[in-house]
């Protein structure tokens, strides 16, 4: 009887209904239906079967074959079919003929522009998705849904425009849009991988309804802050308050908070609740979380002791992590080597591992020794990432590069490399010396303190004071990477003499200096505020001079609460990357005029 009436309603709708049901689960089948209702006399195929075949095709990449067919019906004008070809381009990566269908379109719907977006952000091209979004505003014939504003919270996360980031959140209050939980969630992410922990505060409380991932989206905030026991009341008042049963994230997110305050004894707890408590098997990100915690906190033995216990096997980031923690405390580098040798195996060309290993033994003198891992390095053509900054001034971006080496890419002068050098000059006065132990031995002093001066976040400080007078402003500055010891100290003197609070976000967590004290800030302002982002640079902070600007020393932070779920493994907070200098360069052109549409419109 239901298969009569199901087929009562029409042939067609019943193929379609049928395609539908299995494109996501079993896309064979669904591909098997449309190949029968094609073949089937009388029934015809029409403009709802092919979005659902695509989505069948996505997971099979066979997207470029069923757009010939497309063509060939002639639907190729239909504005649904083509929404549905821009998601399937984009999901395999082809984003070339994702924007050549967009380009193409007669008319553009909401979808369509919002497809396109998400298609660039997922696909690691920022400055295309916060582009298109402008040329959204400028054409003016849709606005921006609830789909269009997660995918650019998502691309605001990646560039750290915290700005921007507030005239979205200021753009959805206006307009009366409904803050769900998917965009509060994701906006305060965003706020959170922008520096800016209490915007997202503001965002969770005015949030009328929130899930486990809101939660999590801001437990994790609160903990790469450095704000580990608010992190964790907020974990207690999530369970207690609001009934809600933390998941894998979660725990994660809570261990985070746990490893930045050093709070070995909660953590543990919280991992042993995972299965105690909870029923639940730690994953892989938990472990690496927990490994994280000990060696922060310098128990370096239990840590290996701990990876070598665990029931699955660990993987590069894991063990990239203890290699860190081997470096960070002691002089334990037989064990250093023991790891490094372990990462070989899974990762053995990543550029971070020599480097970290190289300058641990040129911080004891051992030079022969680092200059074997640093010939071994040129023989495997390992070359290290360049770091790169930005600083956003006004509606400005300015790109620095370490050293200052790439002047084509950049737009510092020798005036700012100057000033950098008189404000070096002047913290010595104040006790500030370089850290110069990590550099080769065989080269004059003079070359080592240069070698570690020029580091692009300097650079961009540096920018920041030449050109800004006002002491009420913060100087931010992001990074993918974790900022050297030397970087760390300078930044401590500098916001004394020049008595301005400077943010640092690196990988793991945010660097918060002020009057010359490395704090963590319970609350800041909103105004006169500016911002730096830093790429690639030099990671690493610890009391170990060893670490460089190259140096990569791993970590367990914060994950993509707005994606369905994390990858396997371990999920590192990835806030800049900077593989790709085109992007800055276009991004740069891109700001200019994205500000100037958004003022020069209503909200």
């Amino acid at each position: 009887m239901l298969r009569n009436r199901l087929f009562g309603g029409g042939v067609t709708v019943a193929y379609n209904t049928l395609i539908r049901t299995h494109a996501a689960t079993s896309p064979f089948l669904a591909l098997s239906l449309f190949r029968n209702m094609r073949r089937r006399p009388g029934v015809s195929v029409d403009h709802f079967t092919f979005p659902f075949v695509l989505k069948a095709c996505a997971r099979l990449r066979l997207g470029m074959h069923l757009h010939s067919v497309i063509l060939k019906m002639g639907f190729d004008s239909d504005v649904y079919v083509q929404n549905a070809l821009i998601g399937v381009y984009g999901g395999c990566g082809r984003v070339t003929d994702a924007l050549k269908v967009f380009e193409e379109m007669p008319e553009k719907d909401v979808v369509s522009w919002s497809s396109m977006i998400a298609c660039f952000v997922d696909n690691g091209s920022v400055q295309e998705a916060l582009a298109l979004f402008q040329q959204m505003q400028i054409d003016g014939s849709v606005k921006p849904d609830e789909v269009t504003l997660l995918s650019l919270a998502s691309a605001i996360s990646n560039i750290g425009a915290v700005e921007l980031g507030r005239w979205v959140d200021a753009y959805i209050s206006r307009n009366g849009l409904e803050l769900t939980v998917a965009l509060g969630t994701a906006l305060i992410d965003m706020f959170s991988r922008c520096g800016s922990i209490n915007d997202s505060m503001r965002v969770f409380e005015r949030m009328p309804k929130r899930n486990i991932r809101t939660w999590t989206a801001l437990i994790n905030g609160l903990a790469v802050h450095g704000r580990s026991k608010e992190a964790l009341r907020l974990f207690r008042e999530m369970k207690e308050g609001a009934g809600l049963r933390p998941d894998h994230i979660t725990f994660s997110a809570a261990l985070v908070a746990c490893s930045h305050g050093g709070l070995v004894n909660n953590g543990w707890q919280i991992f042993r609740s995972i299965k105690e408590e909870y029923g639940m098997e730690p994953t892989l990100e938990n472990y690496g979380c927990m490994v994280d915690l000990l060696g922060r906190a310098g128990l370096v033995d239990d840590a290996f002791n701990f990876v070598q216990d665990m029931p699955c096997q660990a993987n590069a980031v894991i063990w990239r992590t203890l290699l860190g923690a081997c470096v960070k405390h002691g002089d334990n580098l037989a064990l250093a080597d023991q790891v490094k040798q372990k990462l070989s195996q899974l990762d053995p060309h990543h550029d971070g591992d020599y480097v970290l290993l190289s300058n641990a033994y040129g911080g004891t003198g051992s030079y022969a020794k680092k200059a074997e891992l640093r010939a071994a390095m040129q023989d495997k053509r390992i070359a290290k990432t360049p770091g790169r900054s930005l600083l956003v001034v006004g509606h400005e971006i300015h790109e620095f590069l370490s050293g200052g080496d790439d002047a084509h890419l950049l737009v510092y002068t020798q005036k700012v490399r100057d000033f950098l050098q008189q404000i070096i000059d002047n913290l010595r006065v104040e006790g500030y010396e370089p850290h110069k132990s990590s550099v080769f031995h065989d080269i004059e002093d003079e070359e080592k303190e240069q070698s570690v001066g020029f580091h692009s976040e300097k650079l961009a400080v540096s920018f920041a004071l030449l050109n800004f007078k006002d002491r009420r402003r913060t100087i931010r500055i992001m990074k993918n990477l974790r900022t050297c010891h030397d970087c760390h100290s300078f930044m401590k003197h500098a916001s004394r003499k020049f008595e301005r609070e400077i943010i640092i976000r690196d990988r793991n967590r945010f660097h918060h200096f002020k009057d010359g004290s490395f704090y963590i800030v319970a609350g800041a302002g909103r105004s006169h505020e500016m911002m730096a982002i830093t790429h690639a640079d030099d990671p690493g902070c610890c009391p170990n001079p060893s670490l460089t600007p190259d140096t990569d020393i791993g970590g367990f932070c914060a994950f993509d609460f707005t994606s369905e779920s994390t990858s396997a493994g371990i999920s590192s907070l990835s806030i800049m990357h900077a593989e790709k200098p085109a992007l800055v360069m276009g991004f740069k052109r891109f700001f200019l005029c994205l500000f100037s549409t958004i003022h020069s419109n209503s909200l």
